[in-house]
């Protein structure tokens, strides 16, 4: 890969133009190849001499700014050397395009190395944000190896140990609950989804704050963001159990684990001006003669006691106690993130993340940035009308409606029962895969809201001095 190429990306409305200050040759090329600027068509054109002279990618309809997808998009549609970017872009389209490069060339290689080599795109580009890109391509390729690996590589265990090297890495805290630690702890519900698994359930905290040399803020201490990640590294459904089929990609069930914790650390990378919690509570959601079940009655940290439905709506069983334990501390802000339902699928499709909050500005606003970093969340109402759904004639509430409609509604309402005392909270119901191949992203992991929540927290809180 040692050939230098220029590469211009063009806009549909900009190819005649582009085209009419060409060569003779480039001219004649663009006609017998009818290029119109399709978005992620390559047209290769050589010299005189028949070597590679440069190379145009089209970016299609022009529709605002260009986005990581068009950069990913063009790693495999273009041949495997070093291009230079020929022409301006504005801040934000370079570090859009960049990054993209660096997302398009993802492979997961655990198990087997890829095969051939990736186009390359010169860094840095000279107006691109260095430090976003560096760290955000880290942060969403540690999603995408978590949620890529087995539960057989990836358990309780060893993602609580990938959690904690994260923190090490930060100078940040760490610290967790293991197996009947939980139950001294007063973390029942994670202790009973995850007591039948030979792997033993935990829950993993993590505290990190800028460093002591930075000034306090006016009120005397950083403002406390808390997130919190659905870390089920396998469910089978417990003992109402799931079909074949349904489990067959139940590996990525850690989806929201991976999802805060890799935004945690681009939050700690960029250093924002916060006192950051990270609480995942890890399980495997498994079938044992120990295994919780329906029927069952279970006393959260809460207080609240809740009648099991059924074993397979078991995410919000574990996230319960975990929000219970960070609303204690009335964070300014606190996010849970999870592949909670199904019905968010069905609803929205596996590209938009369901979007639920406790303020309607604040839903609207992230929505608005995310959408900006083309990083869609979707909102979806907290309808107070639904609530007595989650009735039940023997316990404060079920961990499922008597309806089989909303089901995304339904699991985000069982939750906000657990944030009592944060006036701030917002719930991400996400996928975590991409289930088709597609220009620079193939079928696999997908870390779903990391860079759009990241804008939203830059906007809100700001980043300490390096």
């Amino acid at each position: 890969m040692t050939v230098e190429v220029p590469l211009w990306l063009l806009y549909d409305d900009e190819v005649e133009a582009w085209r009419g200050a060409r060569t003779a040759l480039v001219k004649a090329w663009f006609d017998v190849h009818n290029f119109k600027g399709e978005k992620h068509r390559v047209l290769l054109v050589p010299n005189s001499e028949g070597a590679l002279q440069l190379a145009v990618g089209g970016l299609g309809k022009r529709q605002g700014s260009l986005s990581l997808w068009h950069g990913a998009g063009f790693v495999e549609r273009l041949p495997p050397h070093r291009y230079r970017l020929a022409q301006q872009l504005s801040d934000f389209d370079a570090t859009q395009l960049q990054l993209g490069f660096l997302y398009g060339a993802y492979r997961f290689e655990r198990y087997r190395p890829a095969k051939g080599e990736c186009a390359v795109i010169l860094e840095p580009l000279p107006n691109a944000d260095q430090h976003f890109v560096g760290a955000a391509a880290e942060s969403l390729k540690l999603a995408r190896d978590w949620i890529n690996t087995p539960a057989s590589d990836l358990g309780p265990a060893e993602l609580a140990a990938a959690a904690r090297k994260v923190a090490e890495r930060h100078g940040a805290t760490y610290q967790e609950w293991v197996g009947d630690e939980l139950l001294s702890a007063n973390f029942p519900a994670i202790h009973a989804v995850g007591r039948a698994s030979a792997a033993a359930p935990r829950l993993v905290d993590l505290h990190w704050s800028p460093s002591a040399g930075e000034a306090p803020a006016a009120a005397g201490e950083w403002p406390r963001l808390t997130l919190v990640g659905k870390g089920v590294c396998f469910d089978s459904g417990g003992l109402d159990i799931k079909p074949g089929a349904g489990m067959a990609l139940m590996k990525k069930d850690m989806g929201g684990a991976a999802v805060a914790l890799s935004l945690a650390n681009l939050i700690m990378h960029a250093r924002l001006r916060v006192r950051l919690r990270v609480l995942v509570p890890a399980v495997e959601n498994s079938v044992a003669g120990n295994a919780y079940r329906p029927g069952d009655v279970l006393t959260t940290r809460k207080g609240l006691t809740v009648e099991v439905g059924n074993t397979d709506a078991e995410g919000r069983l574990v996230l319960c106690d975990a929000l219970a334990l960070a609303d204690a501390e009335r964070p300014d802000l606190l996010i849970d993130f999870a592949t909670l339902t199904g019905a968010a699928r069905v609803a929205l499709g596996p590209e938009l993340p369901a979007l639920f909050g406790s303020d309607e500005k604040m839903v609207a606003d992230l929505a608005r940035i995310a959408a900006a970093e083309h990083d869609p969340l979707w909102p979806m109402p907290l309808w107070g009308g639904y609530d007595d759904e989650l009735g039940s004639k023997i316990a404060d509430l079920n961990n499922v409606a008597a309806s089989g409609f909303a089901g995304a509604i339904f699991g985000a309402l069982f939750l906000k029962r657990f944030v009592t005392e944060t006036p701030n909270w917002m719930h991400i119901d996400l996928y975590a895969w991409n289930p088709k191949d597609r220009p620079g992203r193939g079928v696999g992991a997908e870390a779903h809201a990391v860079r759009g929540v990241y804008r939203y927290l830059v906007g809100r809180y700001g980043v300490a001095d390096r």
